[in-house]
């Protein structure tokens, strides 16, 4: 079944569609690749899906394990390689402080981060410098 519907606009801009919802999101090439960067780049939403993808990973873990997670925010920096082009390092900072989560939670949540579907799929070839703040 399909999930994403993919329509180039022209001008190095798609309009991409969740099929079952019907949400959109926009792209477009960044300054640095001919692009105007007035949305999110193909490559910004490889480093977008990494983050959501730590921290749901980390909602399920906690509904799970009868765990509250109530605080939490992501920060990427994203730098591309060039020869060839591509994402290079993803420099990843999140901040779960004040989800009140004991030492042994704490590693058991750095683990599900760090194994999460995105992070199992992407490139090895991708730098991850990780920083999760508790």
């Amino acid at each position: 079944m399909e999930t994403v519907r993919i329509e180039y606009l022209g001008s190095l801009r798609t309009e991409c569609t969740h099929v079952k919802s019907g949400t959109k999101i926009l792209t477009d090439a960044p300054t640095d690749n001919k692009g105007k960067g007035e949305f999110f780049s193909p490559t910004d939403l490889v480093a977008t899906a990494y983050g959501a993808c730590m921290v749901s990973l980390i909602g399920i873990y906690c509904q799970e394990h009868g765990l509250e997670y109530s605080k939490g925010t992501v920060s990427i920096e994203k730098i591309m390689e060039s020869n060839p082009r591509r994402i290079g390092e993803l420099k990843i900072v999140m901040d779960l402080t004040g989800n009140n989560w004991d030492e042994k939670t704490k590693k058991k949540i750095i683990h599900v981060a760090e194994t999460c579907p995105v992070a199992k799929s992407v490139s090895p070839e991708i730098l991850i410098n990780l920083d999760i703040q508790f």
